[in-house]
Formats: structure tokens, C-alpha cells, sequence
């Protein structure tokens, strides 16, 4: 009897201690005190930046943010600090400047290479800005540093040198990618990316490429992943020097700091993007800023609730103005859009404009989602971007793109693939086309059939994608970093990561094999002539 009871006591006992582990690993990721870097002013991003935080505060976390835009309307509460930076900084003055444009429309003459250096330019500028705020400084040279944040949650957009608070507050990161996958991330995961089928992110290839368009999408990835190394990492690698060789013995290199990134959250789902290798640190979470539709102010829902015929809805997105537009261009779209049966309801900055259809309402700003959930939304003209392309697949509304840099062409390249989209190059646009390219999507049913396909596939995941952020941010946090999710190809050598001294080992004795091979016959084919003249002799 008593080997009985001493049997339950221990069995009750390794409950307990199995039981108040599990329970010591939840406390740990609720209620965690997070630092979040979004300091790069993109207001788009911004849609992305402020569901994560919402939903990180709701779940009961405390959240210090380093933010480039405030976030005092969205009334988070106590668990919300906040470290503006101000002012705001006008990165498109430096890009135009640099590039020597009037306005972005000019964008569509850019070549890959001056994304590139437009991304670095944009990227350098924005990260200086921001950390030479007083606050932010006083974050970084903070006294007390142990134990005052659990996680660092930055995003992953060109401001790689405030990975070194990571350092500063020894604690892992999560970052997250408003572009979704680009294919340098393969270094920073360990995995390799095929470029025969994996198009770059400023391609408007499609995973099913030619072999001269394989070609040109190995060299502009090539010379990516070299222009990062040799001249991009170099820079960011000064910055990060310059504002944290005080607190740190010695700031890591760039490169290196990617490396440990824990989790990368990715503003991507199937089917938006090529299929392709990934890791399971790479977690698509695509379409969290979209929520259930509100009702949209009343003059434009009588606008849209009288569009018998249908409605149109334009929107460039808030870097791209409308009312920048060319005037020959504008006079265009104006005479296009009188001519149609449809309604047009038209994100244009100058309400003053004139001349303007009766048909056509145009406003400064507009709730794009709200007005794409509209039952007698039939056609969406857009600049491609990747938070407006998922609103459109998800209330499956066909896209008329008219894309200007960077993944806005590889987005809308997927969405005629898809055959919900047609996609117009700015400068090549006349009336006839944009006319017939709008008429084409209302009418012809295949392209709603398509997108309404499409938008099944992406609403259908196992988790909502606010709630799969979360839950994989408290994952890092409870198992401290989840180093067990890191790929062991990131501590290869650059050779042995693409099997070179495999191919050189083979190589070898290959070479050696056919060299001794080639011994061997000379070798006989003496012993044979020498046994030929002795038989003469």
C-alpha cells in the first residue's frame, strides 16, 4: 500500500512540474513587453504596421513602437507607448531629386538598377533620420537594459542597422516585409532560390518564364545579391557604427544581424505569389489589414448604391497622385471616363478639379476597402500595389493595373496570369485602349469568374492572418528565439551553401580518373610498340 501511495505521489509530483512548466511557457509569451520599429514613413505600410500592433495591444502586450507616422486615433490604451519621430521625413524629395523627376509618373522610366539604388537611397536616408532622434537615442543609451523588452519586432524594409537593438536589449527579433518574399531573403533564412522559376521582385516575369527572360532574371538577382554585399551592406553597416559603437563592444555586420532574425512575417498568400522553397521561419500572413467592411459616409453610398450600370473605382495609392498626372493624360481619363454607362469614384487630391462628368466623384481620400466590398464595384484601377491587389482579390473586384516601379509590375504580371487583370503601361495608354480595357472587365464575365476563384483560394487558411502574426510572435517569445526553426545553411560557408567543393571534390576525381585512365593506355600502347620491335628483332 505505501509503494502505492509513494507511486501517485511521484507520479502527481511529475504532473505538477510538467504542468507548471507549460503554464511558466504561456506567462511568458502573455503580457510581453514588446519594442516595435516601424520607422520608415511609407504610409501604405502603415496598413499593415497598425493591424499587427492593434492585434499584439488586444492580446495583452505591452508594445513601445519607434513610428514614423502616430497612432493616437487608433486609441490603443496604456499598453501602447509610443516614440515619434518627427518630422516626417519627404524621402520622394530625394528620390526625385536623385532621378531628377518632376513627379513619380516619371517613375515608369526607371530601369531595375535605379529601383535599386532608389531602395538604398530611401533606405539609408529614412534610418539616419530616425535614429538621430533624441528619443530614439535615449533608447539606445537607455542605463537600464536587462530584462525591460522581451522581443524586437521591426520591419524588414531597408533599415536593417536597427537589428542592433536586438543586441542592445538581448532579445530576438521577428521582422516583417510589407513586399512580401524578395529573393535576397534566401541568404538571410538558408535557403536557396531557384531563379529559374522564382521571377525577382522587380520583374514583371511570372514563374513561368522563357529562357532569355531565365537569363535576364539570373542576372538582375545576381547582381542584387552583389550590389548588397559590395556596396549597399558597406553603408548600412556605417550607420549602424555611427549610432551604436557607443553601447556596443562591437556592432555586428549587417549580414550577420539578418541571419538571426527568428520569424519574418510575410505580407504574402497563395495564390498572390509564385510558388516557391521556403523555410518554416517564413510565415505568410498577406491580407491582415483587411477587416469586415463599414459603412462608407453617405454621399458615397448613394454614389454607388445609383451606379446601375456598375462603378469603377481608381486609386493610385498614397504615393502615386492623381493629381500630378500629366494634363494631357488627365484630360484622357476624364474624356474616357464621360463616355462610359458606369459611375467612376476617383481618389484624386484636388477636389477643385474641373471639367469633371457627371458621372465621375472625386475625393482626396477614400475608405479603398469599404468601396471595394460595394456589390456594384465591378472594375478597380490600380497602380498595382500589393495591399490595394489583395483588397481587390479579396472582395473579388477584376483590376485594370497600371504599375510604375518595383513589385507593382511582378503583381500585376500574377494577376493576368490569374486572368482577372489587364495591365497598361502609363505612357503607352490611349483612349481607345483604356476604353476597350475597362469595357473588357465589366463585360466579360471570365475575368469575375477568375478573381472570384482566386479569392476563395486566398481567404481559405487555417488561421486569420492577424491572429497566425500573433501566435507566431508569441511562439519566438516563449521559446526564446526558436533557435530550433534556424536553418543550419546559414552557418555554411558561401561554397559549401551552393555544394562548390562537392562539385570541385567530384571534379577532381573525375579529372584524376581520366588522367590515370589516359597513363594507363600510353602505358600499354608503349608496352605494345616495344613487343612489336622485339618481335622484328
Amino acid at each position: 500500500m505505501e509503494i502505492k501511495v509513494a507511486k501517485m505521489q511521484f507520479v502527481i509530483l511529475i504532473y505538477l512540474f510538467l504542468a507548471g512548466n507549460f503554464y511558466s511557457q504561456l506567462e511568458l509569451a502573455e503580457g510581453s513587453k514588446i519594442l516595435a520599429v516601424y520607422a520608415f514613413p511609407g504610409k501604405s505600410h502603415y496598413m499593415m504596421h497598425t493591424a499587427l500592433i492593434r492585434e499584439l495591444v488586444e492580446s495583452g502586450h505591452q508594445v513601445t513602437m519607434i513610428s514614423a507616422f502616430s497612432l493616437e486615433k487608433e486609441q490603443l490604451g496604456s499598453n501602447y507607448t509610443e516614440i515619434l519621430i518627427e518630422p516626417v521625413y519627404d524621402f520622394w524629395h530625394d528620390v526625385k531629386l536623385n532621378f531628377g523627376a518632376q513627379h513619380l509618373f516619371e517613375l515608369t522610366r526607371m530601369t531595375n538598377y535605379d529601383f535599386l539604388k532608389m531602395l538604398e537611397i530611401i533606405g539609408l536616408k529614412t534610418t539616419e533620420h530616425a535614429l538621430r532622434q533624441p528619443k530614439v537615442r535615449a533608447l539606445i543609451h537607455a542605463k537600464e537594459k536587462e530584462g525591460v523588452f522581451d522581443l524586437l519586432v521591426a520591419e524588414q524594409f531597408y533599415q536593417e542597422a536597427f537589428l542592433a537593438l536586438a543586441h542592445v536589449y538581448k532579445i530576438p527579433v521577428v521582422t516583417t516585409s510589407t513586399l512580401g518574399y524578395e529573393n535576397h531573403m534566401s541568404q538571410m533564412m538558408g535557403l536557396i532560390t531557384p531563379w529559374s522559376f522564382v521571377p525577382h521582385g522587380f520583374m514583371p516575369f511570372t514563374d513561368r518564364m522563357s529562357f532569355l527572360e531565365r537569363v535576364k532574371n539570373s542576372y538582375v538577382s545576381f547582381y542584387e545579391d552583389i550590389d548588397r554585399l559590395l556596396n549597399y551592406f558597406p553603408k548600412m553597416d556605417a550607420v549602424a557604427r555611427e549610432f551604436f559603437g557607443p553601447v556596443l563592444a562591437e556592432v555586428p555586420k549587417v549580414k550577420h544581424m539578418e541571419r538571426e532574425i527568428s520569424v519574418m512575417l510575410l505580407n504574402s498568400h497563395a495564390p498572390l505569389t509564385t510558388s516557391r522553397p521556403t523555410v518554416d521561419a517564413m510565415v505568410p500572413v498577406g491580407g491582415m489589414h483587411i477587416y469586415p467592411p463599414k459603412a462608407l459616409p453617405a454621399d458615397m453610398q448613394k454614389f454607388l448604391d445609383g451606379a446601375s450600370e456598375g462603378a469603377i473605382f481608381f486609386s493610385l495609392g498614397s504615393n502615386v497622385q492623381s493629381k500630378d498626372m500629366p494634363v494631357e493624360m488627365l484630360r484622357l481619363f476624364l474624356q474616357v471616363f464621360g463616355s462610359l454607362k458606369q459611375r467612376v469614384l476617383w481618389k484624386f487630391e484636388d477636389e477643385s478639379i474641373r471639367q469633371l462628368p457627371e458621372n465621375v466623384m472625386v475625393r482626396k481620400w477614400l475608405p479603398q476597402a469599404d468601396i471595394l466590398a460595394h456589390r456594384n464595384v465591378k472594375a478597380f484601377i490600380t497602380h498595382g500595389g500589393l495591399f490595394g491587389t489583395q483588397e481587390g482579390v479579396h472582395y473579388a473586384v477584376p483590376m485594370l493595373g497600371i504599375p510604375f516601379y518595383c513589385d507593382q509590375h511582378l503583381n500585376m504580371n500574377k494577376a493576368v496570369l490569374g486572368g482577372y487583370a489587364i495591365s497598361l503601361h502609363f505612357q503607352s495608354i490611349t483612349e481607345e485602349i483604356l476604353r476597350q480595357s475597362l469595357l473588357q472587365l465589366i463585360h466579360n464575365t471570365t475575368y469575375k469568374e477568375n478573381v472570384q476563384r482566386v479569392s476563395n483560394i486566398f481567404r481559405d487558411r487555417p488561421l486569420e492572418p492577424r491572429k497566425s502574426a500573433v501566435y507566431w510572435i508569441e511562439y519566438v517569445i516563449r521559446h526564446r528565439g526558436a533557435p530550433h526553426m534556424r536553418s543550419a545553411g546559414l552557418d555554411l560557408n558561401w561554397f559549401q551553401f551552393y555544394l562548390l567543393d562537392v562539385v570541385a571534390f567530384v571534379a577532381v576525381i573525375a579529372l584524376a580518373g581520366i588522367l590515370a585512365l589516359s597513363l594507363a593506355i600510353r602505358l600499354l600502347m608503349g608496352s605494345n610498340k616495344k613487343h612489336k620491335k622485339a618481335k622484328k628483332n
